[in-house]
């Protein structure tokens, strides 16, 4: 197989710690340029990976030297630079949340379907081990009906082991549009439409700033989630938690409780109505590799759809926007009847 050039857009955390090192790693790519505001640290990187540097990213879509591109940018970036790839006849794997509004996303979407190119958001909680054996657990019946769910997804906050630390845009709502929701929250709305095989249309949710007083964004919600079929649960997104990532998952079914990532060895535990419990222990599955990239290549390669679609990253955005909805307003928010609203912090 030939070789997919990839360009990667934005150098910051997540484009240093997944992106790059696992582009560099897989056989049938090659890096050929990367694009940082930030001129030093796109010359530093190019560097490390052989490839050429740019501080437009509109010059790097336009060099000729890639056939795709990660977009690493600040969230309100998203949608414009994915759509101009897109339009330049490049493969796209956007970071989550895709878009600011639902209509920055379907305009990517449209983008892509012109375009005839693959556009994949970058939500890598449905390649974690213990998530997709519970998938297939669930769509067995194995379960039985699922009643209910609480999820979580929490940590002290991105300032730690960032470079620019409370300078970061993840705190600055005309970049970020959304703090601990859009980092952490639409992971798991993504997640959650996964694992229970049903949409999410319903969302009542409290969006705080709690903690980060240096911020204008939110910093810690808790939603009330209702499903198509009725299962009721909660889903909580933080950077305010002390001690280390909360990253758990519990569903409660007919025949057995389900509990993931809630322990600190066993990756899942199901606990049968019969008393029998089931520990699974993935670590020797588990890997530094977050699956994402090894997917996106191989839906350009083989001219398959990717995994995650741009419309999935749509359906698991409306979720976020509804919760944002729900938080302004006080009231319960259908989902899909949102707009771009503003941050719960506007005055």
């Amino acid at each position: 197989m030939k070789k997919v050039r990839v360009g990667v857009i934005g150098c910051g955390g997540i484009a240093q710690n997944r992106h790059l090192p696992e582009y560099n790693v897989h056989q049938n790519v090659e890096i050929t340029a990367v694009c940082d505001i930030h001129e030093d640290r796109a010359r530093k990187i190019a560097d490390n990976y052989g490839a050429a540097a740019f501080t437009s990213f509109e010059e790097l879509i336009n060099s000729g030297l890639v056939d795709a591109v990660s977009v690493c940018t600040s969230n309100d970036l998203h949608a414009p630079v994915s759509i101009a790839a897109l339009e330049a006849g490049l493969h796209v794997l956007c970071e989550k949340p895709m878009a600011t509004s639902k209509q920055a996303a379907e305009a990517m979407i449209a983008a892509a379907e012109r375009s005839g190119k693959k556009l994949m958001i970058a939500h890598n909680q449905r390649f974690i081990p213990s998530h997709q054996k519970v998938r297939r657990l669930i769509e067995s019946g194995e379960i039985g009906r699922i009643y209910s769910f609480r999820t979580t997804f929490g940590h002290g906050g991105p300032e730690l082991g960032n470079a620019e630390g409370k300078n970061s845009w993840f705190f600055q709502k005309e970049k970020a549009f959304v703090g601990a929701m859009g980092d952490l929250g639409v992971h798991k709305s993504d997640l959650l439409r996964y694992l229970l095989g049903e949409e999410i249309v319903e969302v009542g949710s409290f969006v705080e700033t709690s903690a980060k007083d240096f911020a204008n964004v939110d910093d810690n919600a808790v939603c009330i989630l209702k499903t198509e079929s009725g299962i009721i649960g909660t889903l909580a997104a933080s950077w305010t938690y002390a001690g280390g990532e909360n990253n758990s998952t519990i569903i409660y079914g007919e025949k057995a409780t389900l509990r993931l990532e809630d322990d600190p060895i066993h990756s899942l535990i199901v606990q049968y109505a019969t008393g029998e419990v089931v520990k699974h222990d993935f670590r020797g599955m588990q890997s530094n590799n977050s699956h994402v990239i090894e997917q996106f290549v191989e839906s350009i390669l083989l001219d398959s759809e990717p995994p995650i679609s741009g419309q999935e990253g749509l359906k698991s955005l409306q979720v976020i926007l509804a919760a944002l909805e729900s938080s302004r307003t006080g009231q319960i928010v259908k989902v899909g009847t949102e707009g771009q609203v503003p941050c719960p912090n506007d005055q």
